[in-house]
């Protein structure tokens, strides 16, 4: 895939650049963690927007295989305690609450529901794209629950159109405000939901059909 012949919209509606966005680590190096109560939403938000704050950027970003120490906040990453779910195969935008979110690319809607529950994505929407013969899928999690009521399965958006609208908690799954956003190849028979997380034993196979998110995102980061 060439993705440099691709035209492609900012999904937050403006590039996403060191100046407006902060790299945020989530992973068990990140020590700053252990002094967070990860449990209590108002907590977690209080930690993601202050980070911000400090550097004065409008969004933070990261996550992409990223071994993640925030999912034992929720029993939705437990498949089992010898095979948690870590690994995150998104990219994730922490932004106020009802920020706008558009269309990358033109894309018609493959499936959408809420995922409810505890650590769970909450509204989600799935698009399908045709990529000069390719198919690739891009899902949007944690959105406003209102969004959903807008959309009906093979409605078309034009790229640059508002598609949604990131969510408040507890409504998003119970997280503080960001959109998960990722590409699946395949969604392998999932409808309005796909594994953002998957664990060790997993890896290969979702890395494989789950590419870097930042090919559409264009944030200049890996991992």
């Amino acid at each position: 895939m060439d993705w440099n012949s691709i035209d492609i919209f900012p999904v937050m509606g403006e590039a996403l650049t060191a100046e407006n966005t902060l790299p945020m680590d989530f992973s068990a190096q990140n020590l700053a963690l252990k002094t967070v109560d990860l449990g209590n939403t108002e907590a977690f938000d209080l930690f993601v927007f202050n980070q911000l704050a400090k550097v004065e950027k409008k969004f933070g970003i990261g996550g992409y295989l990223e071994n993640r120490a925030i999912y034992q906040r929720s029993d939705v990453f437990a498949t089992d305690q010898s095979d948690f779910r870590n690994i995150h195969l998104g990219v994730d935008i922490w932004c106020k609450a009802w920020s706008p979110v558009y269309a990358p690319l033109e894309g018609k809607i493959h499936s959408f529901q809420d995922n409810a529950g505890f650590g769970n994505y909450g509204a989600t929407l799935i698009l399908e794209h045709d990529l000069n013969g390719t198919t690739l899928f891009s899902l949007y999690g944690h959105l406003a629950q209102s969004d959903l009521s807008n959309y009906s399965v093979g409605k078309v958006f034009q790229k640059g159109e508002e598609i949604a609208h990131v969510g408040p908690f507890p409504e998003n799954g119970d997280w503080p405000p960001h959109l998960h956003f990722q590409l699946m190849w395949d969604l392998q028979g999932n409808w309005g939901d796909y594994p953002g997380v998957c664990s060790q034993r997993e890896f290969d196979h979702y890395a494989a059909n789950c590419p870097d998110p930042n090919l559409i995102l264009g944030f200049p980061m890996n991992g």
